[in-house]
């Protein structure tokens, strides 16, 4: 999850497509210039330990858009494609 928000952050498009499962990875994924992310806070997370195939991470990720400050707040799964965590799906 860190991983994912540090991608968000740098931009890192090919990070955020490697780590998407590939039966929901989107063809492209576009940035907002206008936003700028300003913290990560994991609120919990279940399995997603080293013997585990599946995890759950819920997280709020704040972020500024002009002159509004704004929050995400997500329950995300991962699971194990070819041993490396990969995004799932967000509520």
């Amino acid at each position: 999850m860190r991983a994912r928000y540090s991608a968000y952050v740098l931009g890192d498009t090919a990070f955020l497509l490697w780590s998407w499962h590939p039966d929901v990875r989107p063809a492209t994924v576009s940035f907002d210039p206008d936003l700028e992310w300003l913290g990560l806070d994991v609120e919990r997370t279940e399995a997603g330990g080293g013997f585990d195939t599946e995890g759950v991470v819920e997280f709020r990720a704040r972020f500024r858009r002009g002159d509004d400050h704004l929050e995400l707040h997500e329950v995300s799964t991962f699971t194990r494609v070819d041993g490396s965590w990969v995004y799932v799906a967000g509520d």
